[in-house]
């Protein structure tokens, strides 16, 4: 007989695929799916770690510019003051140059301090200290003034109330937050 009328042995007359030939195709299948499964973890698997190893690096990264911040703010800290003791340097040099005058009069004693107390005043300036100094009739802020007392004016007065009447001490300001509130006495109300 011819192999053309003869039906192959693991097919019945239907056309279908035997049990044992579909569970062969299962299983190959069964195979193929655990090794693509098998591919993608180890992918995956590859990936976390690259992701690991960047999350370690990053973290070491934020770790390292914390530390160079801190450690800028406290050589900040530590070194602000420098700048501001350069420029008092000659006002201690004026005083002490002062203090070895044993000949000198009450002028020159005087001139002499004048000329240290605009050296003073410059280098608290030249610093961002600020003199807070309200002149007479200013209105009153308590920010930056302390009332010290009220003071009733005389009815003929044309001052408000609430207004500076007199200065009794300079405030200051540094880099405009108040270093001390002026003393001043106000005028009550009429």
């Amino acid at each position: 007989m011819s192999d053309n009328t003869q039906p192959e042995q693991n097919q019945d007359l239907s056309g279908e695929a035997s049990p044992e030939e579909l569970e062969a195709a299962q299983a190959a299948n069964e195979a193929d799916a655990l090794s693509a499964a098998q591919a993608e973890v180890a992918v995956l698997q590859a990936k976390n770690t690259e992701l690991a190893d960047s999350y370690l690096r990053a973290k070491a990264e934020v770790e390292n510019a914390r530390r160079r911040a801190d450690d800028e703010v406290a050589k900040a800290r530590k070194f602000a003051v420098e700048s501001f003791a350069e420029s008092l340097l000659p006002v201690t040099d004026s005083l002490e140059a002062g203090l070895l005058q044993t000949e000198a009069t009450a002028a020159q004693i005087r001139e002499g301090t004048e000329a240290t107390l605009k050296q003073l005043k410059s280098a608290l300036e030249r610093n961002k200290v600020v003199e807070i100094n309200p002149s007479t009739g200013a209105r009153f802020d308590p920010h930056q003034h302390q009332a010290i007392s009220m003071v009733p004016l005389p009815p003929e007065s044309t001052q408000e109330a609430n207004t500076v009447v007199g200065v009794l001490q300079q405030g200051y300001l540094i880099a405009d937050r108040v270093l001390r509130p002026a003393l001043v006495t106000v005028a009550a109300p009429k």
